[in-house]
């Protein structure tokens, strides 16, 4: 990682698809999409980037993959898959840059969104912990490429629906033996699982913060150790561009409560949804943003 710079800018992973035309779009359709997500992040100036998550959502992109699923029900033993689900389009960005983010899916979002339809499994927590198993095979594969960090997904965890106790144990499953920095991203309100987040055994606690006052003031009032908090400055679910000077102020509060040797810069969620224009000049201006302070440290 960029273990030298202050306020490194990354991002949580997702960019638009954008389709590729001609002959490439019948041998390779996702092509088009993965240069350009990864060209968008370099040129703004990310300097963590991902592969922006082009081939569909971050569920079925890794379920319509793996022994034991069919459609969105669980039929069987859930299984590490024989070949990597992700490295093709990891090692592609690491082509491109030196610091990349590779990012999955975590087994507590995924298992929320699959259907039960075999005996083997007795409930949900078995799945998960399965799953576990299967996302620590190619979290591996994913580590041995050189990437610089590696991102458990679980949005589900701010709902209230997942057991944190289970989810927690996933996820050590995970990283237990993993060298690289890990990190869990968790969108939305966590206050009421902050506490179970600290204990995760992760580098980077990732969290949206851009218009979210009440998780300022919950993480605020923590203590998080020898963690580093991804610290969500852009917000993605407005359609207009944050401006340099709104990112700014939203980076300077972070600075002001943990530390800029605490934080990585990046948007509060996946820009997948938006258009290009629109999801590049967010990456542009939080890396302008984050260039301004800086400056005045």
């Amino acid at each position: 990682m960029t273990a030298n710079k202050i306020l490194p800018t990354t991002v949580v992973g997702s960019y638009p698809a954008v389709r590729s035309k001609g002959l490439k779009s019948i041998f390779n359709p996702y092509a088009a999409s993965l240069e350009t997500a990864v060209g968008d992040q370099v040129k703004a100036g990310v300097d963590i980037i991902s592969t922006g998550q082009v081939r569909g959502d971050m569920i079925t992109s890794l379920t319509s993959q793996i022994p034991g699923i069919r459609d969105q029900s669980v039929i069987g033993t859930l299984k590490p898959t024989q070949s990597a689900m992700t490295v093709d389009d990891t090692k592609y960005a690491l082509s491109r840059h030196s610091q990349v983010k590779a990012m999955l899916a975590g087994p507590s979002t995924i298992a929320h969104a699959l259907k039960i339809d075999t005996p083997l499994y007795r409930n949900r927590d078995e799945v998960i912990m399965d799953l576990a198993k299967v996302l620590a095979a190619e979290a591996l594969r994913l580590q041995d490429t050189g990437i610089s960090i590696f991102q458990i997904d679980e949005p589900i965890l701010s709902t209230g629906i997942a057991d944190m106790n289970t989810a927690q144990a996933a996820v050590r499953e995970i990283t237990k033996n993993l060298k690289v920095t890990t990190c869990i991203h968790v969108c939305g309100d966590i206050d009421g699982v902050i506490d179970s987040l600290l204990k995760m055994p992760v580098d980077i606690i990732d969290l949206e913060f851009s218009c979210n006052e009440k998780n300022l003031e919950c993480v605020g009032r923590k203590e998080f150790g020898d963690k580093r908090i991804g610290f969500g400055a852009v917000d993605s679910t407005d359609t207009s561009i944050d401006s340099v000077e709104a990112i700014k102020s939203r980076i300077e509060k972070g600075v002001e409560l943990f530390g800029a040797g605490k934080l990585l810069i990046d948007p509060d969620c996946g820009l997948r949804m938006h258009t290009r224009e629109t999801a590049f000049g967010k990456l542009s201006n939080m890396c302008a943003a984050a260039d301004e302070v800086r400056r005045t440290l």
